[in-house]
């Protein structure tokens, strides 16, 4: 028996596919993980020009509450700014905002086949002999991420754009309000994070830059040789400082127990490609700032993640996972970043 969204699917593709006939969604499933959107790969299968085609796809669809609430218009545009760049993105190719034909607004992407994602699989042992060639692809990446120009890439049309001086207080903002609005019990470590950064804040950024939001080991689709070939979850994808990007990376929770950083290099190491690739600098200080920011921001989204499940709003196991994992962990990391561990 089919999948029951399967058939909706092929309406909606029947509906944007004029020159398309006997279209038919096969092999659907849902992806585990994604606790921001509901992720379901298929094949799609069809006649066209005398012939039959298919083509494997990704369905991304909002679900009812999510880990972090994002604007699918501006993730399926982050995708598209970089396709055909030096940024490897799947092809977006619909993207749905109203209701009607899947229940919740969704996007459809090609699918790249074939490659692994998981960290725990790249850090198990089979893949040691090219982390380092993987590990100069991850940083050289995200350095062509920074080094993007947002308005030539038409982002600053989709995505707020903020003052160089004001990108560390909206995102501080942001998080803290999250905080305010989900956390079950009192967050005295974060919130001690949280005065510290308010009280220390960084310099201007050095430029205004396309900044992922979640550029780290488990998000990128690697081969067996050490390359890389999609760079995904560009959901909290926005407009802010460089060093935002490169210190998510830092966060200790994504050390993955190896000291290193991503669980691949020395941080100092990553700091170098990036910088190479990037053309700009990253002052030790500023990027101090940037890590304990985002040690701040990882806990946001796990007690917000939390706060979805406890409300009811969305009771999939992964919304509770990540607190009941990480919490902890990430108290422990604020700690390690301000020293006081």
């Amino acid at each position: 028996m089919g999948h029951p969204l399967a058939p909706r699917v092929a309406a909606y593709l029947s509906s944007k596919m004029p020159g398309a006939s006997d279209v038919a969604v096969e092999a659907m499933e849902r992806i585990s993980g994604g606790a921001s959107r509901e992720t379901y790969r298929f094949v799609a299968r069809w006649r066209e020009g005398g012939a039959t085609r298919e083509r494997r796809m990704i369905l991304r669809r909002d679900p009812p509450a999510s880990l972090i609430d994002t604007e699918r218009r501006i993730e399926f545009a982050a995708y598209g700014a970089f396709r055909g760049s030096a940024v490897p993105v799947p092809e977006m190719l619909w993207l749905e905002e109203a209701d009607g034909p899947l229940d919740h607004p969704f996007f459809i992407a090609e699918e790249l086949a074939g490659f692994q994602a998981s960290p725990q699989v790249l850090l198990a042992g089979a893949y040691d002999a090219v982390l380092p060639k993987l590990a100069a692809r991850k940083w050289t990446i995200l350095g062509e991420i920074a080094k993007a120009d947002p308005e030539a890439l038409g982002l600053t049309e989709v995505m707020p754009v903020p003052a160089l001086d004001a990108c560390w207080k909206r995102e501080l903002d942001d998080w803290e309000a999250v905080f305010d609005r989900d956390e079950a019990e009192p967050l005295p470590i974060a919130r001690a994070a949280i005065r510290w950064l308010r009280a220390n804040p960084p310099p201007p950024a050095q430029k205004l830059s396309v900044v992922h939001g979640d550029y780290r080991t488990g998000n990128f689709l690697y081969d067996d040789a050490g390359e890389i070939h999609g760079v995904l979850d560009w959901e909290m994808a926005h407009l802010g400082d460089p060093l935002e990007d490169l210190a998510w990376g830092f966060n200790p929770v994504w050390q993955f127990g190896r000291g290193l950083a991503g669980g691949l290099l020395p941080q100092d190491e990553a700091v170098a490609v990036w910088a190479r690739a990037s053309g700009l600098t990253a002052d030790p200080a500023a990027l101090h700032w940037w890590i304990l920011f985002n040690c701040v921001k990882g806990q946001a989204i796990w007690v917000g993640s939390a706060g979805a499940f406890l409300k009811g709003g969305n009771r999939e196991p992964i919304m509770i996972y990540p607190a009941w994992w990480l919490l902890n962990a990430q108290d422990r990391a604020i700690l390690k970043v301000m020293g006081k561990l």
